[in-house]
């Protein structure tokens, strides 16, 4: 029987829909960077100066632990990133479809919950990851500043490879 062998890196989801329910699979350390930067952004509505302001001073602290040790890892031009993935093997046989995604996307679930998993694969299914990625745009539109749902902007970037078997 045949595997399905993933490798993460920071918050860009791998979800997996089996037969009765979804396995997430996300690494979510970079959310343990930075909490107070983090919450100083997510205090100011988006396309305001203080937002933009405290916007420069996480990525400008963040960029200082990024793929290092002390900080988080992600994707880029540092192979040893990948030494500090979350790997794993899951049974093809437990899965029916299978969506890697940016966190752009996969807010629409996690952190806006205008969806399940299950409403979210239904897309896919039937419009691909146009379909879902429209969606997540509709949403973000009701709330452009960032008040109901703090963000560091207005929409992020959105990218969606899906998969059925």
């Amino acid at each position: 029987m045949g595997v399905l062998d993933h490798l993460v890196l920071a918050d860009s989801p791998i979800v997996f829909e089996g037969a009765k329910d979804y396995s997430i699979i996300t690494d979510l350390r970079v959310d343990e960077i930075l909490p107070d930067l983090r919450v100083e952004v997510e205090h100011h509505e988006t396309h305001t100066p203080e937002h933009r302001e405290a916007l420069q001073r996480l990525v400008t602290a963040q960029r200082e632990v990024r793929n290092t040790q002390e900080g988080y890892w992600v994707a880029a031009s540092s192979p040893e990133a990948a030494e500090h993935a979350l790997t794993g093997t899951t049974p093809l046989d437990h899965v029916h479809a299978a969506a890697v995604m940016s966190d752009g996307v996969s807010r629409l679930v996690t952190e806006y919950g205008m969806a399940t998993w299950s409403e979210a694969f239904r897309m896919l299914s039937r419009g691909g990851p146009r379909e879902l990625i429209e969606m997540v745009r509709k949403v973000e539109a009701t709330d452009p500043t960032g008040r109901r749902w703090p963000r560091y902007k207005a929409g992020d970037d959105a990218t969606v490879a899906f998969c059925q078997w």
